[in-house]
């Protein structure tokens, strides 16, 4: 299932290919263990989880240093994925439950990431700055743009103002009426041809 990460980012070096691939075994040894991901979904691992995790990476390409918090990042997602294509870049995953992010944990060391960092926190409890918080459909906008405001760095390093990047499916208008003045939402479906893409966004919001 490699072919479905190099045929959207045919750049990803040797190095990063062989931990893509190592993604499969290691999420279906753990998932048999710790229910992260489900369990009907498992074969669909590449396109539903490491390739929706990138297209983040379609809309920005992070730069060396840059600090990126996954908020709620359950197994690892977008987070591990997004290690992965950016290395030179630092992750910090978080997540309320332990048992997912002991997977998280067991799954960078064993590909070798030296980029992340992963703890058991609720996102109120995070004081860190990053340049970006990240998230796949953890809770509605409105609130997660309450919590995440305070983690939002002042210096800029990249082509896009810090701010927050957020993974949706479905209906997101109602979601991001009370940012439409400064939102940006994008289809997924531009970057990706797989069918599942169809409603799937991305939603930018910088926060300065």
């Amino acid at each position: 299932m490699i072919d479905l990460i190099t045929k959207y980012f045919p750049e990803i070096n040797e190095r990063q290919k062989e931990q893509f691939n190592a993604l499969d075994s290691l999420y279906r040894d753990w998932n048999a263990k710790i229910n992260v991901i489900s369990r009907k979904d498992i074969d669909n691992l590449y396109e539903h989880h490491v390739l929706h995790s990138l297209a983040i990476a379609k809309m920005i390409r992070f730069r060396e240093g840059t600090n990126v918090l996954d908020f709620g990042t359950g197994g690892g997602f977008p987070g591990i994925p997004l290690a992965i294509m950016f290395p030179e870049a630092n992750f910090k995953l978080i997540d309320g439950t332990g048992k997912k992010i002991l997977v998280t944990e067991k799954v960078a060391e064993a590909i070798g990431l030296e980029n992340v960092m992963a703890a058991q926190m609720r996102g109120e409890d995070e004081r860190g700055k990053f340049d970006f918080v990240v998230s796949r459909a953890v809770m509605p906008l409105p609130d997660l743009m309450k919590i995440v405001r305070k983690n939002i760095a002042p210096d800029q390093h990249n082509s896009l103002p810090n701010g927050l990047l957020v993974l949706k499916g479905g209906n997101v208008q109602e979601e991001v009426k009370p940012f439409r003045r400064i939102a940006q939402t994008e289809a997924v479906k531009q970057w990706f041809e797989e069918l599942w893409f169809d409603e799937k966004y991305i939603i930018y919001i910088p926060i300065g």
